[in-house]
């Protein structure tokens, strides 16, 4: 398997309908404001976040794209998320899971918001090649991860230091402390073109 199975998740939830305190912790909130304010664009027009459990960060990310398609592991959560964005008709919210049911894209935008310590290094590195292939030339791949120890198969600097290795994703801009460390890169644009095209 390329990533964490299903079981822990549906323990995890099984406890606690927001077992991370999206809801809730300052933690969250901050890294959510931090998220959006790193985005270069004012909008995008198609969104991908993978891992968007009850769909916390997607409220946020929703006013920023015109379309947004969120997808979570498990169905109960993606049903719970889906009920919380009801109104918001710009968001679609799917039970897949990644990277084996990665949609074809393309999108301007894909956020990676602590799901992809869940991969495998196997696991990301296939992710990060539907990356490459569904995100445009001058779209935006936008990492966020908790730096300290977990019992997942990565740890957040890991995560980063391999798509920093990509070298279709030129990273743009880094923020970095303690509890978190927050990526954007740009997917490289096609040999000829430049930032005016």
């Amino acid at each position: 398997m390329n990533r964490l199975g299903p079981d822990y998740f549906e323990r995890m939830y099984g406890e606690d309908p927001d077992p991370w305190g999206f809801d809730t912790r300052w933690y969250e909130r901050r890294k959510y404001d931090l998220t959006l304010a790193a985005l270069p664009r004012t909008r995008y027009r198609s969104a991908f976040e993978p891992g968007c459990s009850n769909g916390a960060l997607t409220e946020r990310l929703a006013a920023r794209c015109e379309r947004l398609l969120a997808t979570d592991l498990l169905d109960r959560v993606a049903e719970r998320a889906r009920a919380r964005l009801a109104g918001l008709p710009s968001v679609e919210v799917r039970s897949v899971a990644i990277p084996d049911d990665w949609p074809p894209g393309p999108f301007d935008l894909v956020v990676l918001s602590e799901v992809a310590y869940y991969l495998t290094p196997e696991g990301l590195d296939e992710t990060l090649d539907r990356v490459a292939a569904t995100l445009e030339p001058g779209g935006h791949l936008v990492a966020v991860h908790w730096r300290g120890e977990t019992d997942y198969p990565q740890r957040g600097d890991e995560v980063h230091q391999t798509i920093d290795a990509r070298p279709e994703l030129v990273r743009l801009s880094r923020y970095q402390e303690d509890d978190f460390v927050l990526d954007v890169h740009e997917r490289g644009r096609a040999p000829g073109s430049g930032r005016g095209s």
